[in-house]
């Protein structure tokens, strides 16, 4: 079992060292991450510059570019064999309903998915990150099961874990995505050089987080497991855009 690991907030952070460890033991691991915090890169491919490939003490190899790049230079040049799966991880915050479109994490299993692998993005619902070991827990019985009963087409799973411990949580639920309401304001700021800046806003509350979402699984402490497709067709509206067009 050749597994590979990345993630949007860097090789250095704490998610990608838990998610490691965690799968140890289960197969060759490899860890291509970003060189930086490259949260909310979403799928975006580095294309204005070169990217060098680096190895860090801790023998995980870091890229000068987004999450998609990681999984793309892995998955196209640096390996000499695929992986048989891709875990993105563990993220230092949720990755629930219009997060996923942002989500560096998210994007890192997407790529792998593009490419033919099987991919899950892992993250913890929380930015206090106290509760890594359940979020890891979770990611190696997720490929246990896969190593067991592997899904023969390309899967693209979101799991998000509460913050909490293990022990705690009451199980896991296949859910759809759920809805933020818009995001807040952007942030206006003057610079010590007085210049006026900006930080973009909050994510909005959840607007549809009824049965059946990611939200609510969440929130009633389960784990969350999404699977994700990337067609974006808007398949509803073909008839109405034809009519229109005419």
């Amino acid at each position: 079992m050749r597994i590979l690991l990345s993630n949007d907030d860097g090789y250095f952070a704490p998610g990608l060292a838990a998610l490691a460890e965690a799968l140890a033991g289960l197969g060759e691991i490899v860890v291509v991450a970003p060189e930086q915090n490259r949260s909310g890169a979403s799928n975006s491919l580095t294309l204005d510059r070169p990217l060098f490939l680096k190895q860090a003490a801790s023998g995980f190899y870091f890229v000068n570019g987004t999450p998609t790049d990681c999984v793309h230079l892995a998955v196209t040049g640096m390996l000499d064999t695929l992986p048989d799966i891709i875990v993105s991880g563990i993220n230092n915050g949720a990755n629930m309903g219009d997060d996923t479109i942002y989500s560096g994490t998210v994007a890192a299993a997407t790529e792998g998915f593009l490419l033919g692998i099987p991919s899950i993005a892992i993250s913890l619902t929380s930015f206090e990150g106290k509760h890594y070991a359940s979020a890891g827990m979770v990611a190696r019985q997720l490929v246990e099961r896969f190593i067991r009963d592997p899904i023969r087409d390309p899967v693209l799973l979101n799991v998000n874990v509460p913050d909490i411990p293990n022990a705690e949580l009451r199980g896991m639920e296949v859910t759809r995505l759920g809805r933020r309401h818009k995001a807040e304001a952007v942030v206006k700021m003057v610079s010590p050089r007085n210049e006026t800046v900006y930080w973009v806003g909050a994510a909005g509350a959840a607007a549809d987080a009824g049965p059946g979402t990611d939200f609510n699984a969440v929130e009633r402490g389960f784990v969350s497991v999404t699977p994700l497709q990337i067609d974006l067709t808007h398949t509803a509206q073909l008839p109405v855009v034809r009519r229109w067009m005419e």
